[in-house]
């Protein structure tokens, strides 16, 4: 341990204690480390080079500021309305029919942003107060609709997944179809969970809706639910790249929200950019910091340590993949999924090589890890987005929250334990 490494990670550690953005503490601590360390691998200007020479290999990224102008257009266009409506039609008339709709609506959803926070900002307004109008306590409709949110990132596509993909080189068409099994089955768990309450509290059932109705329904949502055709069918047939497919379904979201549903003026379109750009910009500069917080890992052979002390309590891969799981769902409580992904999977990679782990098994495994962390107390994101718009208390929000963090934990140890519910699409796919 040198000053410059102990400085370093002092100041790290006093970015939690002190509540500091995570990107500015990144920073911080990597400036002052590269200012007292003389070897010439610290010289701010390799860092420097080595990052845009790294970033400019990953094309793959130019498909984060897609995705994310996407689901702005989703949410301010008339699209998260036909969605919602649709699935309704679908599953609502079962007893906890609005629960069973907020999880459908949220896996149509997903298939066309790949974001959890804008699944629970966009779709869950109108989902918690659909659910509050039918009878149906404000912390579970809180709960259900944070925990349906953390599909998002694991069915295709997925914001977290590109990360993923850039900092391990595993394929990103493998990666989006690889949680295409996994997010249907968090979906089936949750509502199964639904179903169960729904009998203990007698919440009611829903209205049976006539078949000209439902045709009518699916004929208005067709063009909203298309744009997952043209999403992953590209991506799936080889026609485009993950890259070239986000372009082409924001796109298609863009003339859909325009011209189909007429919901998308001058000035609607201007706020949607302003938050595109603002949300990209967050992302960037968590990139870009992140890069040269990873880069002083690396040289100080950070990874090398961590696996070393990792092997010396056990070389069982199974209880390894516990152990890493433990880790990073106590790090989900507590730090941004952004900043987990760009810091601490890295860390942790060397030894998933070593083991022969599966890196698309590892990469949906702990995408789905770190969503669980969105609706883990104290600090869980989703928690306060959904507390913020509902108006419900944060207490009564995580109360229900518990019991689903169960069901989404047991999920994601079935996952980690049968690597064969990820890579079965991705084989008969030929991606592995």
């Amino acid at each position: 341990m040198n000053l410059p490494l102990i400085v370093f990670l002092v100041l790290f550690l006093l970015v939690f204690v002190l509540r500091i953005p995570i990107a500015l503490g990144m920073m911080m601590s990597s400036i002052f480390y590269l200012w007292l360390n003389p070897s010439p691998a610290a010289d701010i200007a390799v860092v420097a080079s080595a990052f845009l020479e790294g970033l400019s290999a990953n094309f793959v990224l130019l498909a984060v500021p897609l995705f994310v102008f996407m689901a702005e257009v989703m949410n301010t266009g008339r699209i998260t309305d036909m969605i919602f409506d649709f699935a309704g039609a679908l599953v609502g008339k079962r007893r906890g029919g609005m629960g069973h709709v907020n999880v459908v609506a949220s896996i149509i959803f997903s298939g066309m942003t790949g974001s959890a926070l804008a699944d629970a900002s966009g779709l869950g307004m109108m989902e918690i107060k659909a659910m509050k109008e039918h009878g149906y306590d404000d912390g579970f409709s809180c709960a259900i609709t944070a925990a349906s949110a953390t599909i998002g990132p694991i069915f295709p596509p997925s914001i977290p997944m590109i990360f993923y993909s850039m900092l391990s080189g595993a394929s990103i068409g493998a990666l989006f179809i690889g949680g295409m099994i996994p997010g249907l089955l968090l979906g089936a768990a949750l509502m199964v969970y639904i179903a169960i309450i729904a009998h203990v509290r007698d919440y009611p059932l829903g209205k049976s809706i006539p078949l000209r109705t439902f045709l009518i329904l699916t004929v208005k949502a067709a063009p909203a639910l298309f744009s997952v055709v043209v999403l992953l069918g590209g991506i799936y047939t080889g026609v485009v790249t993950p890259t070239e497919a986000g372009a082409l379904a924001s796109l298609y979201a863009l003339l859909v929200a325009a011209f189909v549903y007429r919901a998308l003026g001058p000035r609607a379109l201007l706020t949607v950019l302003q938050n595109t750009v603002r949300t990209t910009g967050v992302l960037s500069l968590l990139v870009g910091t992140a890069y040269a917080f990873s880069y002083i890992v690396a040289i100080e052979q950070i990874p090398s340590m961590v696996a070393r002390g990792l092997l010396a309590v056990t070389e069982n891969p199974y209880l390894l993949l516990l152990l890493i799981n433990v880790v990073f769902l106590v790090l989900g409580m507590v730090i941004d999924t952004m900043a987990i992904t760009l810091v601490f999977i890295p860390i942790v990679l060397p030894l998933v090589q070593l083991l022969g782990i599966n890196l698309v098994h590892f990469g949906v495994m702990i995408t789905l890890n770190m969503m669980i962390g969105l609706s883990t107390p104290p600090f869980g994101m989703l928690l306060f987005v959904v507390s913020g718009i509902s108006g419900t208390p944060l207490r009564t929000v995580i109360r229900e929250m518990l019991p689903m963090l169960v069901v989404m934990i047991l999920v994601l140890l079935t996952i980690t334990y049968v690597p064969a519910i990820v890579t079965f699409l991705p084989r008969m796919a030929g991606m592995l």
